[in-house]
């Protein structure tokens, strides 16, 4: 992305950043599924978030959340199911610990549920981003080939502005990371967590 961008119509699009995904008592950590690089993503984007705050700009997050049926039962997708089979009851639920934006990434202007890998889809987020008057959105989180690809292309069609962090992002392989942002290349800039505190702070 060349030259300066205005932050107030920017926002910092934090992908699933919740508990239940990143806690050492959410449930993917109760089921083991765990990455190393997904855990050092709040360390990295924290003073992205602190930087865009400081420039006027936007916290927007995302929330995977499991909607809860008869008896509190939650809706959960056969593929997802079949994938994580530890999730259960509470998890991802309206309004609960596990389904919130972590401590270190703490407060966000903007929070969206999500129910599926895009944000966008089937969500509000498209209204309160237009809504906001936000045009650009800066986009970290979990996982690159999951929550990060998928609301990235549905950002583009949709002619918002985006850059990816390239390492604000992560998924459970990091070939499988790196395969994704080279994809995104087609459909946002790639900068750095680094890079782009260079340009909220200029």
């Amino acid at each position: 992305m060349a030259g300066r961008f205005d932050p107030a119509t920017t926002a910092l699009l934090l992908v699933d950043m919740q508990n239940d995904f990143l806690h050492p008592e959410g449930a993917y950590a109760r089921g083991g599924a765990k990455a190393v690089e997904i855990a050092a993503l709040p360390a990295k984007l924290k003073p992205v978030a602190d930087a865009m705050r400081a420039a006027g700009g936007w916290i927007v997050s995302t929330h995977f959340t499991l909607v809860p049926g008869k008896g509190g039962e939650p809706f959960i997708s056969p593929h997802l199911k079949q994938l994580r089979p530890f999730l259960r009851k509470g998890d991802f639920a309206p309004g609960g610990f596990g389904q919130d934006l972590i401590d270190e990434l703490a407060p966000a202007d903007i929070k969206v549920e999500k129910v599926a890998f895009s944000a966008f889809y089937m969500s509000r987020l498209e209204w309160v981003l237009n809504r906001a008057g936000i045009e650009h959105l800066v986009v970290g989180g979990i996982v690159t080939n999951g929550g990060v690809a998928s609301t990235v292309r549905d950002a583009h069609v949709r002619d918002f502005h985006v850059t990816v962090l390239s390492d604000g992002c992560a998924a459970f392989s990091p070939e499988v990371h790196e395969t994704n942002i080279a994809a995104l290349k087609s459909v946002a800039g790639i900068e750095t967590c680094a890079e782009m505190i260079g340009r909220l702070t200029a």
